[in-house]
This record gives C-alpha cells, structure tokens and sequence, in this order.
C-alpha cells in the first residue's frame, strides 16, 4: 500500500500554512512551521522565487496538492476520487471533498479515536477497528452512512485503547458524526456539507487543475 513516508512537516512548509499532519505537536511551539515558516529546499529563505508572481496554474496545483496532503491520498487514488465525483449529482468539487471525508482513516480520525490521519490509517491498517461488526484493515474504505465503526474487542485489551475513553472525550466531534465514547464505537450518520469541511480548501481551483 503506497504511502508518504517522507517528514511531514516539510509538506505544510511547502504549502504555506499548517495542514495539522501531527496532531496536537502543531499547537505547541515545537512545531517545525512556527519556527521555520518558510518553504523547504532553495527556494525557500530569502529566495527571489517566493516574489514572482502567482500564475492560475501554480494556485490550482497547490489547492490540489493541498488537499491530497491533508487527508494523506497520493496522486492516482486522489484522481480516482474526482472521477468518481464527476459521476455524483451535484457540484464536483463538494462531492471530493465528501468523499475524502468518507474514508474509513478519517472518519476515525473525525471520531476522535487518533490524533491525526496518519495515526488513524496505521490503526486501521493494523486491523484495530470493525466496520458493521466485520475486521476492516483498509483505510480509503469509503464509509456510507449507518455505518458503524468499532474498536475490535481484541484491542481493546491494549494499553493505547484502555486509555483513548477518556483522551477521546476531551476531542470534540462534527455534526456528522456520533461517537459512543464508553464503547468507543461511532456512526456516519449524515455526508458532511461543505459548511462543515475544511474552510481552507478550495474545490474550485481542484476542479479548475483537473480541467484543464
């Protein structure tokens, strides 16, 4: 299963502003972009580059890349999302957006069962969770609405999941969501709507690059 596996710090540097890859180490002042908040590589401080000017291109590229790398999909998997996304009634670039946020990584993530994407897809890769009762170690699996998600009785003997009832408790939850924070199980209940999506994203310029 590919993967980034490169220091994630260096990809909110890049984009220019925090993407939260690690948790709650981004709130803290030992986070790489509060001390160096410049971009990585020689176009970085005190570069000429940064003062060009902004082509529709460059903006549409770093929208796309900006949303890969916040829920952590790579490039092919990401274009088979705005694929399937064109084929959905509705706006295009909504309907990505709900997609990413449908995936069984982030729906653990948004339950508040891991700090981060990257903590909730190595969970479920290590087959912690159930998806309606059945073993489920696939992190893009797509979660539909009624769907319930649960920490396997297996793992709930392990030391991290003994102590995530009462981490998962000071975590707050969407609208779209309902976590059973005792039994640590949770439903997609509804899509979310773009209201309650990351406001930094921009779908347009998404669906604007992949238009091109």
């Amino acid at each position: 299963m590919a993967r980034y596996t490169g220091p994630v710090c260096k990809l909110c540097r890049r984009e220019g502003e925090k993407l939260f890859l690690k948790g709650q180490r981004c709130f803290t002042p030992k986070c790489s972009f509060e001390r160096r908040g410049y971009p990585p590589g020689i176009h970085g401080k005190g570069s000429q580059y940064r003062r060009r000017r902004e082509s529709d291109y460059n903006r549409q590229l770093r929208a796309k890349q900006k949303a890969r790398r916040t829920y952590g999909v790579l490039e092919r998997q990401f274009r088979r999302y705005y694929d399937v996304s064109l084929k959905r009634r509705g706006l295009t670039g909504v309907n990505l957006l709900q997609i990413l946020e449908s995936r069984l990584d982030n729906v653990v993530f948004r339950l508040g069962f891991a700090a981060n994407r990257a903590q909730a897809r190595l969970l479920v890769t290590h087959g912690h969770f159930d998806v309606n009762g059945r073993r489920t170690d696939v992190p893009s699996m797509l979660i539909t609405p009624g769907d319930e998600i649960a920490v396997r009785a297996g793992s709930r003997k392990r030391t991290f999941f003994k102590d995530l009832a009462a981490i998962a408790e000071e975590r707050t939850t969407p609208d779209w969501v309902s976590r059973d924070v005792k039994d640590l199980k949770g439903t997609l209940v509804r899509l979310p709507e773009r209201a309650e999506i990351d406001g930094n994203l921009n779908e347009q310029l998404i669906v604007e690059y992949y238009k091109r």
